[in-house]
């Protein structure tokens, strides 16, 4: 792991996430694009769960090209469009990131690029 994770306390009662991470020095740094759950051909699956499974796994596939695994993330960054999609994209989220703890910044927003996008993860990873 290229990161040390620095938890304060708060993260802990909010979510599996750290508080800070730091990065130590010369390491790789991979930074995503906001990635939806949009598949090779274009298309959305109609609901947060789907699409949140296509989001990380792209997110995983840039992560595999990179030589680097949910361990190296550290801060991810997602935005959805619906707050009551929270709890489902949630489940997801932990089991993708399993006991990965990144930093990080979930927003609840008007509205994303395309008006079928419901969700937009963007990813920082690190790797020695």
């Amino acid at each position: 792991m290229a990161h040390q994770i620095h938890d304060i306390g708060v993260a802990a009662r909010i979510g599996p996430y750290s508080d800070g991470v730091e990065i130590a020095p010369n390491q790789r740094w991979l930074f995503t694009a906001g990635t939806p759950g949009m598949d090779e051909a274009g298309r959305l699956p109609p609901d947060i769960t789907a699409q949140a499974e296509l989001a990380w796994s792209h997110i995983l596939k840039m992560l595999e090209k990179a030589g680097m695994s949910v361990h190296d993330l550290v801060k991810i960054t997602q935005y959805l469009v619906k707050a009551e999609d929270i709890p489902a994209y949630a489940k997801v989220r932990a089991r993708v990131l399993g006991e990965a703890r990144p930093a990080s910044m979930m927003m609840v927003v008007a509205a994303l690029p395309r008006p079928d996008f419901l969700l937009e993860i963007e990813a920082v990873a690190a790797r020695g």
